[in-house]
């Protein structure tokens, strides 16, 4: 059986900038670790553990004047995207929504 909800949001002007300044530290953190992963596989050297992500895309990227700003938005919002391209080590550079990684290369 399948269901099926549609529902919508209308989020207050304040609320639409939370949203908005999460996301976009979001899609940040996604980017840092798809371009890790690249560079790795570029390199051949080993994809880069989601601790080691996770300590130089959120941790010490929040320590850098650069990226200080990440430290605005709470840090589950930040692993999430760290962990969709960095929670398996031997996941393949790539969404595994968009990959089908049970097709061998």
């Amino acid at each position: 059986m399948q269901l099926r909800y549609a529902f919508r949001l209308d989020p207050g002007s304040g609320q639409r900038v939370a949203l908005a300044r999460a996301f976009g530290c979001a899609r940040v953190v996604y980017n840092d670790a798809v371009a890790a992963r690249e560079r790795a596989r570029r390199e051949g050297a080993a994809f880069p553990s989601a601790g080691v992500l996770s300590r130089t895309l959120i941790t010490e990227a929040k320590q850098s004047r650069e990226r200080q700003w990440l430290s605005e938005v709470s840090a589950v919002i930040l692993r999430g995207q760290r962990e969709r391209h960095g929670g398996r080590d031997d996941q393949a550079v790539g969404c595994a929504s968009c990959v089908d990684h049970s097709i061998p290369p």
